[in-house]
């Protein structure tokens, strides 16, 4: 055969013709594109990962910080209004 044959059969013919179970339901191919999606992952290196935790954890702090003077306002103003 030549290469404008080998273009021009269906592609049909190449697949398996036994249809699995995991396969029609398309279990295989979640997994298959799953993995490929792994592989485009772009990984920290360490350095990244520690500054970006740090930055992470001081949000936390100042976030929590902020709510707890919030709420220790609000206390006081409540104090005054229900003695």
């Amino acid at each position: 055969m030549t290469k404008n044959e080998l273009k021009e059969q269906p592609k049909e013919e190449t697949k398996l013709s036994s249809d699995s179970t995991f396969e029609s339901s398309g279990i295989v191919k979640l997994f298959t594109e799953s993995k490929a999606e792994f592989g485009k992952i772009v990984w920290p290196n360490r350095q990244q990962l520690i500054s970006e935790s740090a930055s992470v954890l001081l949000m936390i702090v100042a976030v929590a910080t902020f709510v707890y003077l919030i709420d220790a306002l609000f206390k006081a103003i409540a104090l005054q209004v229900f003695q």
